[in-house]
């Protein structure tokens, strides 16, 4: 996982990379201390081709405002440089591995770890 403080080295991220996870929050938030680390964890054991990037929006406002956040944990999910599905506060883990999934197989369907 990246930390991205500029929107710059965010958009090149989204133009540059197959699937990108865009986590939005903040250190207040304490569902994201449990959230983030099984979304991280799942990436990276079953979906290695992913590239998940976290943006604090307390210290990136203008990123967050950019990307219409208002509300955290914000999870965006992009897929060759286009938005795929957004979750909003509430993130179902299966809902958003199945997000993954489809798209993941389609781009990447050498890799046998999924």
């Amino acid at each position: 996982m990246r930390n991205i403080y500029s929107i710059e080295d965010l958009n090149e991220i989204i133009l540059n990379e197959a699937i990108v996870v865009l986590y939005f929050s903040n250190e207040a938030c304490n569902v994201c201390k449990i959230l983030k680390p099984k979304i991280n964890s799942l990436l990276e054991e079953k979906y290695s081709n992913v590239t998940m990037v976290y943006i604090d929006t307390e210290k990136s406002p203008a990123i967050a405002g950019q990307f219409r956040v208002f509300t955290i944990p914000t999870i965006d999910i992009y897929v060759e440089g286009k938005e795929h599905v957004r979750y909003s506060r509430n993130v179902i883990m299966h809902e958003f591995e199945r997000a993954i999934e489809k798209p993941y197989k389609a781009l990447f369907p050498e890799d046998t770890t999924n």
